[in-house]
């Protein structure tokens, strides 16, 4: 409970309610600054912690004495890792001051208006990404560090793990002051972000809660290769020398990050008056689950530097910017059901059934509830009023029941101890949350293996979607995904709304997949815990399916990569009869089980930042192998084009990508440009 504030001389005895409520608000800002920067793991919203921090300012400047050095209102709180190099930081990181509501910056432009003495000035409003603090050093037009906010004064060089990142040169060219300071914010998109979970829950890892912490524990990534893995992005704000710098506003500071080769800001925006500023704000905070990356607000400054010399700062925030937070969008709606999903392993999942409710501009009507112990934690009933937000602005979760306004009609969940697809006793290992149908024969687990199989990042058999599948199996066309390879084209062709050029097309889909890499098959045989990354590890290491099969738990474990949680479920897959017994109708199909030459080890990484699309149909490669061969090379190959592209491979009848690189000025290769390109690395 907030502290009743009494008339009180600022130099008069605090009262005692005052002295603890203020030690018990440290103590708990503490607690939950070392959930959110150290542990990556936050447990109340930003809006809840803001509440909390607002609190213990107002009791400090109600009562001076209370306010100490080490007090998180006047210190940054992210902490340094002690597997980097500390470096300070020239000009401290401050943080800034925020505020969720529109009068307050109406209040704060009313201070800007005083302190300026009446002179003219103008805002530049830039979106507040959520994402990681990052300070890049370039001296000499050379990078040398990249060093994190830390405690503001000093923090972590992550230079290895940043260099990856598209967009930042390595070095900087034309004339560019001795030494230059450069700060912005590294993130996921959406995407990719939803890319990173879908293949931690293939592999039965739990789910990253959103793209920001995501972020930091990737900047934090011990070995560089593995930071690389994921497609970080940057968009920078601040520049500082203490040399003389070619601009002197901010504006003209972003339009030169741009000419320098940096990711430029198409969301920012010049205001003249605050209200054009309430207008931005307002404009995003609508629009902003739209947006391909997570923001949380606006950031607005004065744009003049000189202006801001003038307005100063204190010793934690600057009197010339300030934050304006969006509040996370909630709402209320009915639990009207929890149902069960068996995923390809057996783990059963709970998933909440809606009241359907908008969100952030879509429609959420279900959200996972991941296991019977979140539900109990949560007290969720069945009939329940609950709150729902989308988390990190991408997955829908519930929040909370209202206790408070339950009618006795609610039903508690009790998890049933059968399967509720094939009725086989359900079972729940010591260490694990989950409860697992143990039927390798499980229809549901059976068809959701075969999807896998078939997926994009797996054999890559695309007319195998579901709803064929689901064909196949009713029809006792195939009993698993090594059965692919016995269909025959009027197999296919008989099945409902299935046409015969389609049919044609999905054996031939089948036909080519089995060429496809020893690593894209490891991962498409479903193996726990064995996603994408770890398949291309174990590739590069064996040189076929069956050196895998007998390598011992003591060996996998000791590839860098690897624990002995995913070694023993190697392992444990190879030991199963029964899965062997399907790798050898694999084999005897005609299925490539074996290292390709593009997965052969090598220490060229000459591609390593790069980001290349394929777009078309290619003459030498099928589209796994392009892929395949640039990722060997340190290169990401993507689906999709942006302006962080690095190159665009276009092949005969090439599309919508090879029209969009053209637009964002993206540089195109033909086939026999991209192949002049590898030649010397093939």
């Amino acid at each position: 409970m907030p502290v009743k504030k009494t008339p009180s001389d600022k130099n008069s005895k605090v009262p005692a309610e005052a002295q603890k409520r203020a030690g018990k608000l440290r103590e708990t800002i503490r607690y939950h600054d070392k959930k959110y920067y150290d542990e990556a793991q936050p447990e109340v919203s930003d809006f809840e912690y803001d509440r909390l921090y607002r609190e213990l300012k107002d009791l400090e400047e109600e009562y001076p004495p209370l306010r100490t050095k080490d007090s998180p209102t006047q210190k940054v709180s992210e902490s340094t890792g002690k597997h980097f190099k500390t470096v300070s930081h020239r000009v401290p990181m401050l943080s800034l001051d925020n505020t969720y509501s529109l009068e307050e910056l109406q209040e704060f432009d009313e201070r800007v208006r005083k302190g300026l003495g009446g002179e003219k000035y103008q805002y530049v409003c830039e979106l507040k990404i959520d994402g990681v603090s990052i300070e890049l050093v370039y001296l000499k037009g050379q990078l040398t560090h990249a060093i994190t906010r830390g405690d503001g004064e000093k923090g972590d060089d992550v230079l290895e793990n940043v260099k990856s990142i598209p967009g930042i040169p390595s070095k900087l060219k034309g004339s560019v002051p001795d030494r230059l300071e450069i700060r912005g914010e590294v993130f996921f998109t959406r995407k990719d972000f939803e890319a990173i979970n879908e293949e931690r829950e293939e592999a039965e890892l739990p789910l990253f809660a959103n793209p920001r912490n995501t972020a930091a524990g990737t900047l934090k990534t011990i070995d560089p290769a593995e930071a690389a893995k994921k497609p970080l992005h940057i968009l920078l704000y601040y520049v500082f020398s203490p040399g003389r710098l070619p601009f002197e506003t901010q504006e003209d500071s972003l339009e030169w990050l741009g000419k320098m080769g940096f990711p430029e800001d198409e969301h920012y925006r010049l205001c003249k008056t605050i209200d054009q500023v309430h207008a931005y704000c307002e404009e995003y905070q609508a629009k902003r689950g739209k947006i391909g990356f997570d923001c949380d607000g606006v950031v607005l400054k004065i744009n003049d530097f000189a202006q801001r010399q003038k307005l100063g700062e204190t010793s934690k925030i600057p009197r010339w910017a300030i934050a304006f937070k969006f509040a996370a969008q909630k709402a209320e709606t009915i639990l009207k059901d929890i149902s069960l999903q068996v995923g390809r392993t057996g783990a059963i999942t709970p998933v909440a059934e809606l009241e359907p409710v908008l969100l952030e501009g879509t429609t959420v009507s279900r959200a996972t509830l991941h296991n019977e112990d979140e539900i109990k934690r949560k007290d969720l009933r069945i009939g329940d009023k609950v709150l729902v937000e989308k988390g990190g602005l991408v997955i829908p979760k519930v929040l909370q029941s209202f206790a408070d306004k339950r009618t006795g009609k609610e039903k508690v969940f009790k998890m049933p101890s059968t399967c509720p697809v094939c009725g086989s006793k359900l079972e729940r290992e010591e260490d694990e949350a989950a409860w697992r149908c143990g039927n390798v024969a499980c229809e549901a687990q059976v068809e959701r293996r075969i999807q896998h199989f078939g997926g994009r990042d797996a054999m890559d058999i695309r007319g195998a979607g579901p709803a064929i599948v689901k064909q196949l199996l009713d029809g006792k066309l195939i009993k698993d995904y090594a059965d692919l390879y016995a269909l025959k084209q009027s197999d296919v062709a008989d099945l409902e709304r299935k046409a015969e050029k389609s049919a044609q097309n999905l054996i031939s889909q089948i036909e080519d997949s089995k060429g496809r890499t020893l690593g894209r098959l490891l991962f498409a045989l479903g193996i726990r815990h064995v996603g994408v990354h770890v398949a291309e590890i174990l590739a590069t290491r064996y040189k076929d399916i069956w050196a895998v099969g007998e390598a011992s738990e003591d060996e996998l474990s000791a590839i860098d990569g690897i624990g002995p949680i995913v070694s023993h479920s190697i392992v444990a897959f190879f030991a199963n009869a029964a899965n062997v017994k399907i790798l050898k109708k694999l084999e005897k199909s005609g299925l490539n089980l074996k290292r390709l030459k593009e997965e052969e080890p090598s220490g060229e990484q000459p591609f390593a930042g790069k980001t290349f699309v394929f777009t078309g149909e290619l003459k030498g490669y099928t589209r796994p192998e392009a892929e395949g061969l640039v990722k060997k090379l340190g290169a990401k190959a993507a689906g999709s084009v942006s302006k962080l592209t690095s190159y665009v491979v276009a092949g005969e009848a090439a599309g919508s990508k090879l029209k969009k690189a053209k637009e964002l000025g993206v540089e195109v290769l033909t086939e026999d440009q991209f192949n002049n390109l590898i030649k010397k690395y093939k």
